[in-house]
């Protein structure tokens, strides 16, 4: 073929779809070394994965029989870099391995660059930010050297990785922001784009940068539209689409962006799929889905990926507050890296309040406020100062609760993030009801309440609802919410969940979610358990 090499190795072509297309039913022995490597991009990219193992298989071979062991060596790096991307670990190594092995006594070459960069990540996964951050950068002197795209904009990606982990925001995102120049000026190949579009948007998410997480996520949905057929950065492109989604208030959206997220990624199980579950069981915890989130936060779990602070939430809004403080502190204690601690320290604060242990609330807000000082995320800083409001209120100083709580809020607006003004709303309202003024207290708790139900989030606005009625000094409705007191209350009434749903013109199936949500939030096991706590309690 007459094509011009691209950084990645494989020859440029105007359309991966076409090559694969004219590609896929040759026989390998009928294929030159040069479309064999266009072949296994081709389809790694179209998601066929044992054909694109086995062209790159065959293209080493080829290339070691003639005696181009760099060559050789930069084929088994990208068979074993897109093993790793699909989690199949063991082979991975034995790839990469092999590609040490082939230019171990060689002289030096671009490929020594691309095999520092599984170096680095594994610097990265023990904690040791400052070996990764040496390695990077060595990895980009290898790749300038050579004039390598690839090498050079995947050790810039590390590099910015590196110094996100160890805490210096700042110059991390300037390296990941020299990374995205490589993408977008079509200066490297499209597996090391997909890496890199992707890597970038987990780390901006990581950090809270919601603008720039939402500029790289739109550039890169815009990106896999131009590639016909691609497959492999899709799932976890919908990921963090459902992310910001959910950030923004969409959350009907965010819900059908994730599900959609689950189906790409499920078979074969990808590598981000217990990411997908775990923003799946956010979506069912924030709207009040309780069974449903844990049953997500499980399957993350199985899929390898951390479920907090999800999961100590839930435990502390199904009205297990100790087992919530238990959950967040081992959480804490397992989170060394500084990118991984806000939005731990955030629920922590919720959290070690909710069980009255002010003096842990207090530090927990102390280190997210040390976080957010270095960190030019204004989501962050609103994080910070929500905490700050909310334990100045506890510890009696409300009107200074007031000026904290009243800067998050319009933080948080100016984010526009509806759901965490909300938030701070209540906090608002609770200030202004410790100092007297029960007007001001009650307006705020109106309008928290009123957003949370445009939103869809059933327990908030049922908690709301409890505080503002507590303060009044009214009778508690308890944790239900209007459609959950409802339907208990035609089960009181004897009516079956098919009955229930054509009285309310709902479906059996919603019936039945609504009823676990009233157990769970009562505490009892079955109907006739919550209607003689509904009974007891004077909530019917």
């Amino acid at each position: 073929m007459a094509e011009n090499r691209s950084n990645d190795g494989s020859p440029e072509v105007s359309s991966w779809s076409s090559a694969y297309e004219r590609l896929v039913g040759g026989r390998h022995d009928d294929l030159d070394v040069s479309e064999l490597e266009t072949l296994a991009v081709a389809a790694f990219l179209h998601g066929d994965d044992d054909r694109a193992d086995e062209a790159w298989s065959r293209a080493y071979e080829r290339f070691l029989d003639g005696r181009q062991p760099g060559d050789a060596a930069r084929c088994a790096f990208w068979l074993g870099l897109t093993l790793m991307l699909r989690g199949r670990m063991a082979h991975a190594s034995g790839w990469l391995e092999r590609a040490h092995e082939t230019i171990e006594h060689e002289p030096p070459c671009a490929a020594n660059g691309l095999l520092m960069i599984p170096a680095v990540l594994g610097a990265l996964d023990a904690g040791d930010t400052d070996m990764a951050s040496e390695l990077a950068a060595e990895a980009l002197e290898i790749g300038r050297r050579y004039g390598d795209a690839d090498v050079a904009a995947l050790a810039t990606l590390a590099h910015g990785q590196a110094l996100i982990a160890g805490g210096d925001i700042d110059a991390g995102l300037a390296k990941l922001d020299a990374a995205m120049l490589a993408v977008e000026a079509n200066s490297i190949g499209p597996i090391s784009s997909g890496v890199v579009y992707c890597a970038v948007i987990l780390e901006c998410m990581s950090v809270f940068d919601y603008a720039r997480a939402s500029e790289w996520t739109s550039a890169l949905d815009g990106w896999c539209r131009s590639q016909p057929g691609l497959v492999p950065f899709r799932g976890q492109c919908l990921v963090h689409q459902s992310q910001l989604l959910q950030a923004s208030g969409e959350w009907d959206e965010a819900t059908a962006a994730v599900e959609l997220a689950i189906e790409r990624l499920a078979a074969p199980p990808h590598p981000a799929l217990g990411f997908a579950h775990y923003q799946q069981a956010e979506m069912h915890r924030i709207v009040g889905s309780h069974d449903a989130a844990a049953d997500s936060y499980t399957r993350a779990i199985r899929a390898g990926h951390p479920p907090n602070p999800g999961l100590a939430l839930l435990q502390l809004q199904r009205g297990a507050p100790e087992l919530a403080a238990a959950t967040i502190r081992r959480a804490l204690d397992d989170a060394v890296l500084a990118s991984r601690r806000p939005a731990l320290l955030a629920a922590a604060v919720e959290i070690f309040r909710a069980v009255g242990d002010g003096a842990t609330a207090a530090t927990s807000a102390d280190e997210l406020d040390e976080l957010a000082a270095s960190s030019p995320s204004a989501a962050l800083q609103a994080m910070a100062r929500t905490a700050r409001g909310a334990v100045k209120l506890d510890g009696g100083d409300p009107p200074a609760a007031l000026g904290e709580l009243r800067a998050a809020m319009t933080a948080w607006r100016k984010l526009r993030m509806p759901y965490e003004a909300a938030q701070v709303g209540v906090l608002v309202g609770q200030a202004y009801a410790a100092m007297d003024d029960s007007s001001l207290a009650a307006a705020e708790f109106d309008d928290a309440g009123r957003a949370f139900a445009e939103l869809g989030a059933e327990f908030d606005v049922a908690a709301t609802r409890s505080i503002a009625r507590s303060i009044d000094g009214e009778p508690d409705s308890g944790p239900l919410t209007a459609r959950e007191l409802e339907v208990l209350a035609h089960a009181a009434a004897g009516r079956t969940s098919a009955e229930i749903a054509t009285e309310l013109s709902i479906s059996p199936h919603t019936v039945r979610r609504h009823l676990e949500n009233v157990y769970a939030k009562l505490g009892v096991s079955g109907r006739a358990a919550a209607v003689a706590h509904a009974y007891q309690h004077g909530l019917l």
